[in-house]
């Protein structure tokens, strides 16, 4: 009989990349668990339809693409932003993210060696004798990923819990282990084709919040629809719109 795969079963990647270094490593990591957090991008126009192997991304919140902007740029990697308006009694915007050509090979490497190396960090289990450095990585790398959640992925908020929903396994998984080293239970319900992360209201969604919070880019200020703390500890686009 075939056995199931296992949620947090891992995949074999075909070719170990390189380690990052810690501090490109954050940046790398949310990155990748923004990428995680959407479907593949569809094209701007019919009329312009891009190639389908063209690295992208497309969120239907400004404040994840700006962010997705934001850790991009400090990994040297540019991008190109569209906003497209669509929908006729609603109004919605897509904002996608498009790789140039020459840049794509990049984007891809260090996207996938910050995913396989944050993921082994954050799902490795306790270390022991580990530094306060290395304690303080797992750290960021568990409010990196609730972060991205919080920004791109599908909200379910409710008066009792505070949740996400995620079409990748892997990610809810990283979610769970995040929470606990952030000292919060996490609970995982799978639903239909998605499943459900989800925080208790009170303090232990404070904490998820708290700790999500973002700062100002470093050497800039933050751009229009970028995430900063709020005064409460949640994370709030820079418009005043609220990311959970």
């Amino acid at each position: 009989m075939t056995r199931e795969p296992a949620l947090l079963d891992r995949p074999r990647s075909p070719a170990p990349p390189p380690p990052l270094d810690w501090l490109t490593l954050g940046d790398a990591f949310e990155a990748a668990c923004l990428l995680r957090c959407t479907p593949p991008p569809t094209a701007a126009r019919p009329s312009a339809a891009l190639p389908a192997s063209a690295p992208g991304v497309e969120f239907n919140r400004e404040d994840a693409a700006q962010r997705m902007r934001q850790l991009l740029a400090r990994l040297d990697i540019p991008v190109t932003h569209e906003v497209a308006v669509g929908g006729l009694r609603r109004r919605f915007e897509l904002h996608r993210l498009w790789v140039p050509r020459e840049h794509r090979g990049a984007y891809t490497r260090i996207l996938d060696a910050g995913w396989w190396q944050g993921r082994r960090e954050l799902l490795g289990g306790p270390l022991p004798g580990a530094s306060p450095a290395r304690r303080r990585l797992v750290t960021r790398l568990s409010a990196a990923a609730w972060r991205s959640a919080l920004l791109a992925a599908g909200r379910h908020v409710r008066r009792h819990i505070l949740g996400v929903r995620l079409t990748d396994r892997e990610l809810a998984a990283v979610l769970v282990r995040g929470a606990a080293v952030l000292d919060v239970p996490a609970w995982l319900r799978p639903g239909t084709g998605c499943f459900l992360v989800s925080v208790a209201d009170g303090p232990d969604r404070a904490r998820i919040l708290s700790s999500a919070a973002l700062e100002p880019a470093r050497g800039a200020a933050p751009t229009r629809g970028a995430a900063v703390p709020s005064a409460h500890g949640g994370v709030v686009a820079a418009a005043g719109r609220p990311a959970c």
